[in-house]
């Protein structure tokens, strides 16, 4: 059981981040804008998120648990970034559950 929630969860988080940063482009750099973030962090964290989003289908441990953790540190900002502006549930449960997913992923992985 526990693998296949590993599985399930190397298959979903590069999905759901393809998803938000890839046809939803246009709602990040909003959002990037209102929280008045420079155009070189967004594309610098969707080039991160994507790349940590493809290594999460490597079959190379070290590969997964630098994606893992990397997808971690990126969701932590996030998360933070939205407690900053007093942003509700809707905004910051997105980046805590890929907190949480990345880091069983991590934690099954080590």
């Amino acid at each position: 059981m526990d693998y296949l929630l590993l599985d399930f969860f190397k298959i979903l988080v590069p999905i759901s981040i393809f998803y938000v940063w890839v046809p939803r482009q246009d709602n990040i750099r909003k959002e990037f804008q209102d929280y008045n973030y420079p155009d070189w962090l967004r594309d610098l964290t969707g080039i991160f998120k994507l790349t940590f989003a493809v290594m999460l289908f490597s079959g190379n441990d070290e590969l997964v648990l630098l994606a893992s953790a990397g997808l971690v540190i990126l969701m932590l900002g996030a998360f933070g970034t939205h407690m900053r502006v007093k942003n509700g549930p809707r905004w910051f449960m997105p980046s805590l559950s890929q907190i949480i997913m990345n880091g069983y992923i991590f934690y099954m992985t080590y």
